[in-house]
Order: C-alpha cells, then structure tokens, then sequence
C-alpha cells in the first residue's frame, strides 16, 4: 500500500494534509480551504543576500553574517515559514509519499516567490523585466533516494514556476553524484560536511554565463543549496538565487 501512495494520492487526493478532513477548497485541493488560509507566510526579507529578518536591520541591507561570510548565492528567498501546518504539509509530500501536495504548493511558489525572484534577481544581475532568469533549476536528489520516494519534490514544486513564469526548467544541468544522510539528523557544520562535492553539473552548456535560480522545498542553514549554487558557479553561471518554499524559523 506503501508503494501505492504516490498512484492512489494522484487519483483521489481528497483529504487535507494537515488536518485529514476532505477537501472542499477544489483549486487548492487536497488542502481545505481552513488549513490553507493558515499556511505560515515568511515575513518580508530582511537582509538582501540571505533575506532572513534580523533585529535592527533596515530591509535591503546586507546582515553581518553575509557581509562576513559572502554564501556562494546571490539571493535566497522563502514564500513560507517551516511551521505548523505548512511543515505537516511537506512532510506529508515527502514522507507521506504524496505529490498531489506539491501541486498547490508549487502554485503558492510561482505566485508569491515571482514578485520576490525578480525584485532581487535584477539587483543581483542586469537585466531587462522577464530577462532576469535563464533557467529554474530544482534541488536534485540521488537517484538512489528518487526511486526510494517515487519523486523529487523540489521538481515538482520548480514546475509550475517554470510554467507560470515562462522560464526553461532545467532538470539535467545538475546532478546529486553521491548519497547523503538525511540533513534532518545534523548540526550546521555536519551538514556542510555532509553535501560537500554532493553535486556536479552534467551539462555546462546549459550553466555557463545564465542567471539561474535554484528551487527546494526547505532552507535550513542554507548548506544543501549552497553546495549546489558553488558547483553552478564552479561551471561558469553568471549568478545563482534560490528560492523555497519555507524557511525553519530562527530559534
């Protein structure tokens, strides 16, 4: 049954993945429309480079941590907070194994994250209106853990940026060379260890000299998407952003 999820979420996605009552919100499904009013928003972005809000710090300005330890990213951006019903949420998508969640999800994504990709993306690089990205690219997964949950989330979530957005989808320029523990289980500094050399860019053709955005569905301490953005850079893109759909509060 396990192994059917996936099939049978697609097929009949009724219940609400956070409180498990049936659906009655039709362009949201399978969220009710209570659960989805709820979704935790992430507050404005604070610190330009990595958008986290800090006490003092006036919007657009650059936080001490990034002024003193530059990320390998142009920008990062998060659309929600990784709490309450919005973590019940990407749990169930990921562990729960069911994709009918992303769908929402990624509309939630392209909608609320396009106003805050272009606003940075044209500070971080020149660039004419909807000339400010080349291409989305999503978090890629070991082969190993996509067979293990029958997708790969940040894929799924990436989509209908790319469609809304009118923006390639990039889903072969990065590769996951090697398997890594889940981040869940380590400190900031083992997760750093963890995806260092995770990554490697499989076609340069599509990475050299492109504004390219990288898609996930949680940023933590930022050690996953910042492995991935230097092995885009160590290929020659011109800037890496990243935009997720929820950032773990600080705290």
């Amino acid at each position: 049954m396990v192994a059917l999820r996936p099939v049978l979420d697609l097929l009949f996605p009724a219940l609400c993945p956070v409180c498990g009552a049936r659906s009655d919100e039709p362009r949201r499904r399978p969220f009710c429309g209570a659960c989805w009013a709820a979704l935790p928003l992430a507050p404005m972005p604070g610190c330009r480079t990595c958008g986290r809000t800090w006490p003092g710090l006036a919007p657009g300005l650059v936080c001490d941590g990034c002024r003193r330890h530059p990320p390998p990213f142009a920008y990062a951006r998060a659309v929600g907070e990784f709490r309450d019903g919005m973590r019940a949420a990407i749990h169930a998508m990921k562990y729960g194994r069911r994709p009918a969640v992303a769908r929402p999800l990624g509309r939630l994504l392209a909608e609320a994250g396009g106003p805050l990709v272009t606003a940075t993306a044209r500070d971080a690089a020149a660039g004419a209106p909807g000339e400010v990205i080349d291409a989305i690219v999503p978090v890629p997964l070991h082969p190993a853990r996509v067979t293990e949950r029958g997708f790969n989330q940040a894929e799924l979530l990436a989509m209908p940026c790319a469609t809304l957005w009118g923006v390639p989808l990039g889903t072969r320029a990065l590769v996951r060379v090697r398997p890594t523990r889940p981040q869940t289980e380590l400190d900031a500094a083992a997760r750093r260890a963890n995806v260092a050399g995770a990554f490697e860019v499989t076609r340069p053709e599509d990475v050299t000299g492109r504004r390219l955005l990288l898609v996930d569905d949680v940023l933590t301490t930022g050690a996953t998407v910042g492995a991935a953005a230097r092995a885009l850079k160590a290929a020659g893109a011109e800037t890496v952003g990243v935009l997720v759909l929820a950032r773990v509060p600080d705290g």
